[in-house]
């Protein structure tokens, strides 16, 4: 994957299909946040002292981040078993190599720096990955469940596909942002084909396979194994950091309560306290 935005035109129009779409994101460059480059810098500058977990911390509650991190080691590793998380994609690689390799890093808050609206929209995306992972990893705790960082990792990666758009085409992010505003009854997925002509689900899993990121990852993604209870576990997170982005009062969220109390076997009023204490 490229590291240089500057030369990159942006995307105007969508693309013919979504081979070509995954073609064209599969080598693009993934801009991180301005505070994991800034965190990333200082600790390179006294990489003796630095190990696989300190890098992690500056690197785990970044989604673009992460994806970079996890796709460079799969794209490059010939270990067999895959490598599902930040820490374990950091022993594997090294410090020292991990340095090397990302000593340049663009960031998303200069690539949108012309395009402010476009900004505000990859921070709105930024913020629901961040809440959704805080919900995914909190439900997978209460389930003691063995993969819990695995399934926080998934919730964070969620919407990676979305935030590729904002940072690469993000007059027709806008455009899907847009129409949604104009018709709050619309779907994304119906906004997403009228504008780009596919989903961003379906660019998101043919991106994941072509980047070789771990195949459980790649499940948790999924919506097609939403009877399985680690990926139930992703999607009610998902669902109920997008239906309380703008407060508790949507209209939907009693239906996420009762998804998320038989997934967890609680109640409604233990659900809800539950999600306000993940969310304090």
């Amino acid at each position: 994957m490229s590291t240089d935005l500057a030369t990159r035109p942006r995307l105007q129009a969508p693309l013919s299909s979504l081979a070509a779409w995954v073609a064209y994101f599969r080598d693009a460059p993934i801009p991180v946040l301005g505070s994991t480059a800034s965190s990333l810098a200082e600790l390179a500058a006294n990489e003796d002292a630095v190990d696989a977990h300190l890098l992690a911390e500056s690197i785990g509650t970044d989604p673009m981040m992460t994806l970079r991190l996890l796709a460079h080691v799969g794209m490059n590793s010939r270990r067999e078993t895959d490598v599902e998380t930040v820490i374990g994609a950091l022993v594997l690689m090294g410090v020292g190599p991990f340095f090397r390799h990302f000593g340049e890093l663009s960031t998303i808050e200069a690539t949108l720096a012309d395009e402010p609206a476009a900004l505000e929209g990859a921070r709105g995306v930024l913020a629901r990955a961040h809440r959704a992972a805080r919900f995914a990893l909190g439900f997978a705790a209460h389930r003691l469940d063995p993969d819990a960082a695995v399934i926080h990792e998934a919730a964070l990666l969620h919407d990676f596909a979305e935030l590729l758009l904002w940072c690469h085409a993000p007059r027709l992010a806008l455009e899907i942002a847009q129409r949604q505003q104009a018709d709050p009854s619309l779907r994304s997925t119906s906004a997403q084909r009228a504008v780009l002509g596919i989903t961003l689900a379906d660019l998101q899993q043919q991106l994941m396979k072509a980047w070789r990121l771990p195949e459980l990852l790649i499940r948790l993604d999924s919506d097609k194994h939403a009877e399985q209870s680690q990926v139930r576990n992703v999607l009610l997170a998902v669902r109920v950091a997008r239906h309380t982005a703008q407060g508790w009062d949507n209209a939907a969220l009693p239906d996420d309560v009762a998804d998320i109390g038989a997934l967890l076997q609680l109640s409604p009023a233990t659900v809800l306290k539950l999600l306000h204490e993940i969310d304090a």
